[in-house]
């Protein structure tokens, strides 16, 4: 899905916020940082619940409503997702940042074209949106 990210790069910028290239790298650590986020969103829901199920199976109230299993176990990932969204969208910053050094050492041709674009005077830092 994102996979022309990682092959053409994203757009990283300056802390003026100007273009200053395309970097492979900041998509590789954007889609990482993505992947994280969306696996803690999940996790409750998945890890969890089960062991609130296996509890409540138990229950003899429980299991003489057979219907009632199916609306609390969407009502409980509801429940979880309503917690979860906001928690795993703040692990990391929406606008991430990318240490110039690691770019020279990984993506030298993009470090040389920084330099170039900044006329020698290349930011310490550079900027990119990783994405939701």
């Amino acid at each position: 899905m994102r996979q022309n990210e990682i092959l053409n790069g994203i757009e990283v910028k300056n802390e003026d916020g100007v273009i200053v290239g395309q970097s492979r790298l900041a998509a590789i650590k954007g889609i990482g940082e993505v992947v994280i986020s969306r696996i803690a969103m999940a996790a409750p829901g998945m890890l969890i619940l089960p062991l609130i199920m296996e509890r409540l199976e138990k229950v003899p109230a429980y299991r003489r409503i057979k219907w009632i299993n199916a609306p609390f176990q969407t009502l409980m990932v509801g429940c979880f997702l309503c917690f979860m969204v906001p928690t795993a969208c703040a692990l990391f910053p929406q606008q991430c940042s990318l240490d110039t050094s690691t770019m020279r050492t990984f993506e030298p041709e993009l470090y040389e074209e920084i330099e170039k674009k900044t006329g020698g005077n290349v930011p310490k830092r550079v900027y990119f949106n990783k994405g939701l």
